[in-house]
């Protein structure tokens, strides 16, 4: 009888074994990994790609909206240092809650017994067996996470710690703030509150790093631009102080149909930066495009009947200097209906080195039925056009990215009383600028 009961129970191991199967040595994210140096600290980030925390966690966690993030820090402060998660993301999971969104659902396991299954008694009695199998699966799977998540305990000076935060999920660009706090003495934090006074010591300061991290995942419209064909080294223009200004107001006024023959939106916008500075600036806040598709197209679709949000929905084309936009960045809100549309394309000008693009920005407040879409249906952008083009601003502004910012001359003004017209028909007024923004390459760089 003993005998039995082992092997029942060595056969219940070997079924939740089965039914959950980490790869706990799978290191591979790391050969994409970054690493950025502070005297203090020495911080390296990888994100995990959707097939890749599959393997290491054994479970789909991208399905539940969850993306570890692998962090390693090495304090080099006499301090303890403490990692701010809520920096990386205000939204994160802790290990077990990560894990407990992914466990094997009791429910499902008996179900997958189907109505025949309890016809047959010999059948029923495997259900214990199913619970059991279960249960100690998703007893494995809290072990797993809790080992690889990250714990948030001081870390001594001397020390490495490394491990996973489970972060909400980006795709294309993932923006990582890793925030580290140097912990002061209990007493002298105490002492120093009564005297109302700032900590003295340059090392009580926190230690900021930002990772702007490629994340496999999606199609963005920008992997098939090359950068380098548009703008060959010998057809830059340098353009000076003195003559910057000349040069934005000369560029064109709106952008077109593929045909060049009609004018849409106005371009209202000039941004100033490399493309890493530009991919770093916008993708904390704002998201990628995707590549027009079928399967793109119905995730446009559905989301669309349904109200719900796609982040990185394909953006319709508009034209300048005989293209289609360059870059495509959204900013997204309760669903697909509601965002911000923002192209860039490359223009031949450099301003203190670094590349010019001219862009076109809007917002999108709804939908209405017209016959110049193939769809008959296009999106509906508020007319105050300038609202947009300024939110630019107050967004890159906010993030500590904007080195410089004004505004110059553009497709001239426009009343609310005698507006001018896009593509699909819809009205917009503007004062007639275009706002001007020279990045920093970091924040508050």
């Amino acid at each position: 009888m003993l005998n039995v009961l082992r092997s029942l129970a060595d056969r219940i191991v070997r079924c939740a074994i089965t039914a959950y199967r980490p790869d706990a040595a799978f290191t591979g994210y790391l050969e994409r990994a970054s690493t950025q140096e502070d005297p203090r600290a020495r911080v390296t980030v990888a994100v995990l790609a959707p097939a890749e925390s599959r393997r290491l966690f054994g479970v789909d966690v991208g399905r539940r909206g969850i993306q570890p993030v692998f962090l390693r820090i090495e304090n080099r402060a006499a301090r303890s240092l403490r990692l701010q998660a809520v920096t990386i993301d205000p939204r994160y999971f802790t290990p077990l809650e990560a894990a407990a969104a992914n466990h094997f659902s009791i429910t499902r396991r008996l179900s997958a017994f189907g109505a025949l299954g309890w016809l047959f008694f010999p059948l029923v009695l495997l259900a214990p067996l199913k619970l059991v199998t279960a249960w100690l699966a998703n007893r494995r799977m809290d072990a797993v996470f809790r080992r690889h998540g990250f714990r948030l305990v001081p870390i001594q000076p001397g020390a490495t710690a490394e491990g996973f935060v489970f972060t909400t999920v980006d795709l294309g660009t993932k923006v990582v703030h890793v925030r580290l706090m140097p912990l002061e003495p209990l007493r002298a934090s105490i002492v120093r509150m009564l005297a109302h006074s700032p900590p003295d010591d340059p090392a009580a300061n926190p230690i900021d790093l930002v990772f702007t991290v490629p994340v496999p995942g999606i199609a963005a419209d920008y992997l098939d631009r090359d950068f380098q064909a548009l703008r060959p080294a010998h057809a830059v223009e340098p353009c000076t102080v003195d003559d910057l200004v000349a040069r934005l107001e000369a560029l064109p006024a709106a952008t077109t149909n593929a045909a060049g023959t009609r004018a849409g939106d106005p371009v209202n916008l000039v941004v100033i930066g490399d493309f890493e500075t530009i991919l770093g600036g916008f993708a904390a806040r704002w998201d990628e495009s995707e590549t027009i598709s079928l399967a793109t197209c119905w995730k446009t679709v559905k989301a669309f009947l349904l109200g719900a949000n796609y982040r990185y929905s394909p953006v319709s084309p508009l034209h300048l200097f005989g293209r289609d936009q360059d870059i495509a960045l959204q900013r997204t809100r309760g669903s697909i209906n509601e965002r911000l549309h923002l192209r860039l394309w490359l223009t031949p000008l450099a301003f203190a080195e670094q590349p010019v693009w001219v862009g076109q920005v809007s917002r999108d407040i709804g939908v209405r039925f017209t016959t110049r879409a193939w769809n008959l249906t296009t999106h509906r952008i508020d007319p105050d056009v300038d609202e947009s083009r300024d939110y630019v601003i107050e967004d890159l502004a906010a993030a500590g990215r904007v080195r410089a910012a004004g505004y110059v001359g553009g497709v001239g003004e426009c009343s609310p009383a005698a507006p001018r017209r896009n593509l699909t028909g819809d009205p917009y007024f503007t004062d007639g600028k275009r706002a001007v923004i020279l990045l920093a390459a970091s924040r508050g760089s």
